[in-house]
């Protein structure tokens, strides 16, 4: 998927995130999982995104390139994995929380980069086949009606107006 998709809004590109493809390469073994969960976090004003409190050594990839990944350790066990969204000196990311496959059901952001063997090294790099993480559109079209909007998870920090926003997409199944 090109720049230009992430250089939006990030509720829409978190929202039209679900049915997007997540591929990994590895030891030249394609794997690719259907995106079905996904968490927005947009600019210094909100207090549960990183950049809340501004652009630190940490946060710096939030600021930058739209469609790059920002790969950090929570909670020193987990890494997480977002991409950059917006305009580059804008600080948002869209944390993908959540993907399917045949068989495989991956919900918690922790779980699908152990299983996609994420990690830092992919920090700040492009989403793209010669990074050996990238996203696809295969052409899924989800309904409105299929995406479910919640509040974000694990974000109490942030206050009850912050942590109760709906910024959060799950692809419902029924």
């Amino acid at each position: 998927m090109k720049e230009d998709f992430f250089k939006r809004d990030t509720k829409i590109v978190a929202k039209e995130m679900i049915g997007k493809f997540l591929v990994r390469k590895i030891k030249g073994k394609r794997i690719s999982v259907m995106i079905t969960e996904t968490e927005a976090y947009d600019g210094h004003h909100d207090k549960a995104s990183h950049a809340y409190k501004g652009r630190t050594k940490r946060t710096r990839v939030m600021f930058g390139n739209p469609g790059n990944f920002y790969v950090y350790l929570c909670y020193g066990m987990y890494y997480m994995l977002n991409v950059v969204a917006r305009e580059h000196g804008y600080p948002a990311a869209v944390l993908i929380r959540g993907v399917k496959s045949d068989g495989l059901n991956l919900s918690g952001p922790g779980k699908l980069t152990k299983f996609l063997k994420i990690n830092r090294r992919f920090n700040n790099k492009k989403s793209a086949v010669s990074t050996g993480l990238w996203f696809e559109d295969r052409g899924v079209k989800i309904s409105k009606n299929k995406i479910k909007k919640t509040s974000r998870v694990g974000v109490n920090y942030a206050g009850p107006v912050w942590s109760a926003k709906k910024l959060r997409f799950v692809f419902r199944v029924q």
